[in-house]
């Protein structure tokens, strides 16, 4: 393990999460808040990036190192992105200020704050920001600014991206990331702009399209977006939270003039397919059951709104879905699962591993239907290894291995099934909302500090997709041999 070289991308890391501080710190400024939580931090960044940064390392790096600096720059990233939090006084514990820095870098848009209208703009700013920040990857925006490493990039893409299958848009990586956040930037400013002429105020529309680009569902109201009352900012979000939700190769090909290839994938076709049958499910099961909405199409706007929020792991709510029929309630746990795209900002399983498992499903039937059949498993019209549905298998094996492992840790402070299981779910998952106690209008804050350190470890797997914390773990991790 070339632990010099690990630590000097790590330092490389902690600079430019300091120089993206000083966007909250200018926040601050305008409303004439105090800047010191962020001048503490931010000098404090400086000083352990600089110092880790300096170090002489040899250029020989591989995928063991890739993993394992990933995983420890997230969890670094997330202890420095608490300290706002905790030098503001605005929180109980520092635990509390790691699970919501964790639940914002992560995009998980989990809190443990009852009431948040009455933190100040910059800290709130700052708290959507690390949306934005960890939708796209800290690591993609580091080797995007600083492409320079002397490492392989990407190994570091390779961990850090979500999916099963990661590959570069171009030859150069570090061109790569630049294309991505390209197309990130893009979609962020429009939907800042459309979201202006809703009539949102320019501070909500910032930070609102910060969540939604990153997937991540904070928001500034104690209500989220159905304290706006305003139905065309539901539609605007709606939209792009399924945007959002889309593999960004597919933009590359679009803004290439390859339309008809983006159309044609398996994933994209299978996203929206259950998109559209979730809406049309739950919009069925809101009408014919009285008392919810008195209009059909209030009733189609909530199911989609929420619909999208869930698949896409943003975790905005429009309404308190937690009320309503149990039907909808179970589907949209369902959708906490499935998740995503692959290659989006989203979470959970990921829409392609979903259609992989379901093929898998199939060619085993087949298979003992027709023994002597030769079945293959193909997705976008090219033929699956067999080592990439070896992972998948082992990746669901895992995601629910750890699910119920730290869904009975979490159970010790007894609270019902349905709010213990949905809150790791939610967490692994990147969603944000569960049910019951951690509902679109509740939060974490009545968990003990040991949940609460579970489920930010559970967040911080689930963006990272396992393996880059799990490799912490390992003792042949450790190893210089």
């Amino acid at each position: 393990m070339n632990f010099k070289l690990v630590f000097r991308i790590t330092g490389r890391t902690l600079l430019v999460e300091a120089c993206c501080m000083l966007l909250p710190l200018l926040v601050s400024l305008i409303y004439r808040e105090s800047p010191l939580p962020f001048l503490f931090t931010i000098a404090i960044l400086l000083a352990v990036g600089g110092i880790l940064s300096a170090l002489p390392a040899s250029n020989h790096f591989f995928p063991r190192e890739g993993f394992f600096a990933v995983g420890l720059i997230w969890v670094l990233i997330s202890a420095f992105g608490a300290l706002p939090f905790w030098f503001s006084g605005y929180f109980p514990s520092y635990v509390d200020c790691l699970f919501e820095a964790a639940s914002g870098f992560t995009t998980t848009g989990a809190s443990i704050l009852p009431v948040v209208e009455n933190l100040p703009r910059g800290i709130l700013f700052w708290r959507s920001f690390t949306h934005w920040l960890g939708g796209m990857g800290v690591l993609i925006l580091t080797i995007a600014l600083m492409p320079s490493l002397g490492s392989r990039t990407l190994h570091l893409m390779k961990a850090e991206s979500p999916g099963p299958v990661v590959s570069k848009l171009v030859p150069k990586t570090s061109q790569s990331s630049k294309i991505l956040y390209g197309i990130y930037c893009g979609l962020t400013a429009i939907q800042i702009l459309c979201l202006r002429l809703t009539g949102m105020a320019w501070y909500d529309c910032i930070v609102n399209a910060f969540a939604v680009a990153g997937t991540g569902g904070f928001s500034v109201r104690n209500t989220s977006i159905g304290a706006y009352g305003n139905p065309a900012a539901e539609v605007v979000i709606t939209i792009f939270m399924l945007l959002f939700s889309i593999n960004f190769t597919l933009y590359f090909l679009i803004l290439c003039g390859k339309i008809r290839q983006a159309l044609h994938s398996d994933e994209f076709r299978f996203f929206l397919g259950v998109v559209a049958v979730s809406i049309l499910l739950i919009t069925g099961n809101l009408w014919f059951t009285q008392g919810y909405f008195t209009s059909l199409g209030d009733t189609v706007r909530a199911a989609a709104f929420q619909v999208s929020s869930i698949i896409s792991t943003t975790g905005f709510s429009s309404v308190d879905f937690n009320l309503w029929p149990e039907f909808s309630r179970f589907l949209m746990v369902i959708l906490m699962f499935i998740g995503a795209c692959a290659g989006s900002t989203g979470g959970a399983l990921k829409c392609s591993r979903v259609l992989v498992l379901f093929k898998c499903i199939r060619r085993e039937i087949n298979q003992v239907i027709h023994p002597r059949s030769v079945n293959v498993v193909k997705l976008d019209g090219k033929v699956v290894p067999e080592d990439t549905l070896r992972s998948i298998l082992l990746f669901f094996a895992a995601y629910m291995l750890i699910v119920l492992t730290a869904g009975l840790v979490v159970a010790l402070d007894n609270f019902s099934f349905g709010t213990t299981f949905t809150a790791v779910v939610s967490c692994i998952g990147n969603v944000g909302p569960g049910l019951e106690t951690v509902g679109p209008m509740g939060n974490y804050s009545a968990f003990s500090a040991l949940s609460k350190l579970v489920l930010t470890l559970c967040m911080i797997i689930g963006r990272l997709e396992l393996l880059p914390i799990l490799v912490l773990f390992s003792k042949s991790a450790w190893s210089r041999s």
